[in-house]
């Protein structure tokens, strides 16, 4: 009886097909693992990829502060100064007389600027410095929309109305957009034939500055050049942002009086280069080890563990610290107070840094930034292990690729595999069921014939 009950209950073929099914996958599924591998060692050359960007960009920015200046004024209410890499040290005396100042004009005042202020169309010529240029005004045009076409004309002239709260209070100021006498408004005039009430609000003649109404258009801030000394040369320039006074220094004039400039090199700019230079060592160098390391009974292996590339990475930045400068005095980081730690990290001493900047800069400067430095050769190798096509993680990184595609394209042949043998799994036990559903049906009348010959 039991045996036909179990005959009866036949098979649960999508279960045994699927259990089937799981052993049939095992080698898919030790491929997807190896291919999850590969795709983390991917993912942490991309890591160490950006910590070598970022190591050489630290390197980078060393070399560029150990070329820098930093400009101090005396008094920073008087002017402002900053300095590139072609100042020189030293202290300069300012005298500043006068401060460039823009041209500006004002028309007499109109009740209203939105009311036409005459009939005819006109052509006005602004001459601004030697250069002149035609505004068309339309008939009919407001004060407002005489302003807009002078703006319209990107002559380095801007108008603005000003409210000056008068019996007539709309007046149209102009301003040159530059200062100095060179960017003046020297000449404003109507052509033959404009309209007579827009000649009696924008005509100028500088020789002609009479209080309005006698004259249209008059100054009320003149052009005017910056006048100052640099240790007793005079200078005369048409903006108050000075940049060829003092080689490879910036001025930018405040105020009329007397102040002094220190050019000196910027140690503090290059402390914190230094530091910076130091603090991307480690990260990378801490990576590099962490990630190359095998596993232990405390520890987890690192998704690189052993990996011949990061072990080769390391070797080289080794080597070039431990590979003396040429040049000058100083020869090895320590003397500068950057010394090699337990597990492959640096740490610096700053006021072994400072001390060595103070008494020797040239030699400081020598020992990372010349031909031998080690700025120099460690940019070197980071452009090298981060070339595109041939440096060491590209290459490693297209070979873990190459595995992969390699990987995907053996799970895919064994995919179309396994949907036939699914299939036919799936058919070979329906059909077995079948079979025995068969026999439980022969079995059951079989039964009922022997019942029927015993009774």
């Amino acid at each position: 009886m039991a045996t036909t009950s179990s005959v009866s209950a036949g098979l649960d073929v999508p279960t045994l097909v699927s259990q089937l099914m799981s052993i049939e996958r095992q080698p898919i599924d030790k491929l997807n693992t190896r291919v999850a591998s590969y795709e983390a060692k991917i993912s942490s050359f991309g890591t160490i990829s950006g910590l070598v960007s970022d190591f050489q960009t630290a390197l980078q920015d060393l070399n560029k502060n150990l070329q820098g200046f930093s400009a101090t004024p005396s008094d920073t209410s008087v002017f402002s100064a900053s300095a590139t890499s072609t100042a020189a040290a030293g202290t300069y005396s300012l005298n500043i007389t006068t401060l460039a100042q823009a041209h500006k004009l004002a028309a007499a005042g109109q009740a209203s600027d939105t009311s036409a202020i005459a009939t005819g169309a006109s052509t006005v010529t602004f001459t601004v410095g030697t250069t002149s240029t035609d505004v068309t005004i339309a008939a009919g045009a407001t004060l407002q929309d005489i302003r807009t076409a002078i703006n319209a004309a990107n002559m380095g002239v801007t108008a603005t109305i000003v409210n000056d709260s008068s019996g007539l209070p709309y007046r149209l100021a102009l301003s040159s957009d530059n200062t100095g006498t060179s960017n003046a408004i020297s000449n404003i005039t109507i052509k033959t034939g404009g309209d007579a009430a827009i000649n009696d609000l924008l005509a100028y003649n500088p020789t002609e500055n009479a209080p309005a109404p006698a004259v249209p258009m008059i100054q009320t801030v003149a052009a005017q050049n910056a006048d100052f000394t640099v240790n007793g040369i005079q200078i005369i320039n048409s903006s108050n942002t000075v940049t060829d006074a003092i080689q490879g220094v910036t001025l930018t004039l405040n105020k009329n009086t007397t102040a002094t400039l220190t050019i000196t090199r910027d140690t503090n700019a290059i402390s914190t280069a230094v530091s910076g230079f130091v603090d991307a060592y480690n990260a990378l160098a801490s990576q590099l080890k962490s990630r190359s390391a095998y596993g232990s009974a405390t520890a987890q292996a690192g998704a690189l563990a052993g990996d011949g590339t990061l072990r080769l990475m390391q070797n080289q930045l080794h080597g070039i610290l431990n590979t003396a400068a040429s040049g000058g005095i100083l020869t090895s980081l320590a003397e500068i107070g950057i010394t090699s730690q337990a597990g492959g990290t640096l740490k610096l001493d700053s006021s072994k840094l400072s001390s060595a900047m103070s008494n020797n800069f040239s030699d400081v400067a020598n020992l990372f930034s010349s031909a031998t430095g080690f700025a120099t050769r460690l940019d070197s190798w980071a452009t090298s292990v981060l070339s595109p096509g041939e440096g060491l993680i590209a290459t490693r990184t297209e070979n873990f690729n190459t595995a992969i595609k390699s990987y995907n394209d053996q799970i895919s042949k064994l995919e179309i595999r396994m949907k036939a043998m699914q299939k036919q799994y799936t058919t070979t036990y329906s059909n077995l069921n079948m079979l025995l559903s068969s026999m439980s049906g022969t079995s059951d009348y079989l039964t009922q014939q022997f019942s029927k010959g015993a009774a």
